[in-house]
């Protein structure tokens, strides 16, 4: 029997939801079958977690990841003390919290890539947060290019019936329709398809969001498509990658879902994310939570694996014990089969 991965979970924003849907998620024995989850993060955000939400685990500190025994109802901790009992308060952004979520990360980035862990699941961090603490991120995804000298990467996004990955995440709309540049969509076609196969798709079929309406309709709402997105399919079909486009993006989606592709570049943020989210969200009005929270995201092109919830920091039902862990445990899976996979396609 091949050795379970260690998997690197941080802890996220103290004052967020991420505590607690990794406690929840560490309740689930599935996890547990299929890796060793070491969370990095702090003792007395964790145990408070634990409380609030009446679980029957126990925290184990340790020092080391080869300490870690991955003993279903214990949660490994690596314990970095950045926050005390009773130095945060849920639902408010600090100083204190954005630097306590920042050096989870990069402490857990270094496991990463000292290969002390296979790969790094997120919970969420909080932007605003991060920036009070002086570091000025726009997310988990540049955060992790930096600190492994990565310059070429994309955010994929995967609920259970679609896949996105996009040209352009965190940037002004405006910004966004600029970078709607060749080199930089074959760059995300690459991507895409190296990012598949790390999910388990032997030979993805990739299709290719246009940017305007109905595709610019032959040049009477804009010009990239034949420019620069058209441009970019050529090349990489040139490269033997099984790619089509650009297909209008109010159809694209739809067509993905229904099988015709396994993944679609889309051109800028709330491109990909407004379907994707459709696809495996589903809000109760009447009881006011979600009942489906489903769907990861992965920073592809990293040197090493990382996944994360597919969700934010949730401010507003922060430490009420009613957050839904769904996305963290597809996230756990997720880095488990991304980190097995990659040692056979590279």
């Amino acid at each position: 029997m091949k050795p379970k991965k260690k998997i690197a979970l941080t802890m996220g924003d103290p004052a967020g939801i991420g505590p607690e849907i990794i406690i929840k998620a560490l309740s689930h024995v599935e996890i547990y079958q299929k890796c060793i989850p070491i969370v990095v993060g702090d003792q007395a955000v964790l145990a408070d977690a634990v409380r609030f939400c009446g679980l029957p685990l126990e925290i184990q500190e340790i020092s080391d990841v080869e300490e870690a025994r991955g003993e279903f109802g214990k949660i490994d901790l690596i314990n970095l003390k950045q926050v005390m009992a009773g130095a945060w308060e849920y639902k408010r952004n600090s100083a204190e919290c954005g630097e306590a979520s920042f050096q989870y990360v990069v402490y857990a980035i270094r496991l990463a890539m000292e290969k002390k862990v296979q790969a790094v699941v997120t919970a969420p961090i909080n932007k605003k947060s991060l920036n009070m603490a002086g570091y000025h991120y726009s997310g988990h995804t540049e955060i992790f290019a930096e600190y492994t000298g990565t310059k070429d990467f994309a955010m994929l996004l995967a609920s259970k019936s679609l896949r996105v990955i996009h040209v352009s995440t965190h940037c002004s709309l405006r910004e966004a329709c600029d970078r709607v540049k060749k080199d930089r969509i074959l760059k995300v076609i690459r991507l895409a398809h190296e990012g598949m196969q790390q999910l388990g798709c032997l030979h993805p079929r990739i299709g290719v969001a246009g940017l305007n309406p109905h595709c610019s309709e032959n040049g009477l709402f804009g010009t990239e498509e034949e420019c620069e997105i058209l441009p970019a399919i050529e090349e990489a079909k040139k490269e033997g990658l099984h790619v089509a486009g650009p297909e209008s993006p109010d159809t694209v989606f739809v067509k993905c879902q229904a099988g015709q592709y396994d993944i679609v570049v889309a051109m800028y943020h709330d491109q990909g994310h407004i379907p994707l989210k459709l696809s495996g969200f589903k809000y109760n009005l009447q009881k006011d939570r979600y009942e489906s929270v489903s769907g990861i995201n992965c920073t592809i092109g990293l040197p090493i694996v990382r996944t994360s919830v597919d969700h934010g920091t949730a401010f507003g039902k922060a430490g009420e014990g009613r957050a839904n862990e769904e996305s963290m445990v597809d996230a756990v899976f997720a880095g488990v089969m991304m980190a097995e996979n990659r040692n056979i396609y590279g």
